[in-house]
């Protein structure tokens, strides 16, 4: 069986819960032929990078797939592009407020996931999940992991991608979707691997 390395944010701008986290807290073990390591990592520009990195030299997955929130998409929507731009709109929750820096000094502006993002895209959809592709991941904490996987990956068999979701309703902001319903668009992802 192939192995999933998946994960999920930390609550960060004030908020109680952060949805990515719950949302894959709630996923099984085992979903389509992959077996699932589950991490939650920080909102914290490149430390939340750098515990992916650790575990995944560790149990050396096929695919690492991150999952953010994106307040105000009103889709489930993966990624298909990481940028090396550090950009703060709030400060991460240690305080960091980097301003048009680069996450990786000398490297590539960007990198395209290596993930199938408009299979996954079609993929939820025909779940009845609305889902597009993005082709901006942000300059935040997520473009950050997002970036610094696909370098430190680059020209390896691993995959690597990353999905932005939106608020669930117990958050009090719009749009938002219900929790079930982005557990079963991220299951659908999963299998379109």
């Amino acid at each position: 069986m192939k192995t999933l390395l998946i994960t999920g944010f930390d609550p960060f701008g004030g908020e109680a819960i952060n949805p990515s986290w719950e949302a894959v807290s709630r996923l099984p073990e085992e979903l389509g032929g992959y077996s699932l390591t589950k991490l939650r990592i920080p909102v914290v520009f490149g430390e939340a990078a750098e515990q992916v990195i650790g575990v995944a030299n560790k149990i050396h997955p096929d695919a690492v797939l991150c999952i953010g929130q994106a307040g105000g998409r009103d889709a489930v929507t993966p990624e298909l592009v990481g940028i090396n731009l550090r950009h703060g709109t709030i400060p991460d929750n240690k305080g960091n407020q980097p301003i048009d820096m680069p996450i990786l000094p000398g490297r590539d502006a960007a990198y395209f996931s290596t993930v199938p993002a408009r299979k996954m895209a079609e993929a939820i959809h025909s779940a009845c999940i609305p889902s597009r592709v993005s082709y901006s991941a942000g300059t935040y904490v997520c473009n950050d992991v997002l970036y610094t996987l696909l370098n430190h990956f680059d020209g390896s068999a691993t995959q690597v991608g990353f999905i932005h979701i939106p608020y669930v309703p117990e958050q009090n902001k719009t749009p938002s979707m219900e929790l079930c319903h982005i557990v079963r668009a991220l299951t659908a992802a999963i299998e379109s691997l």
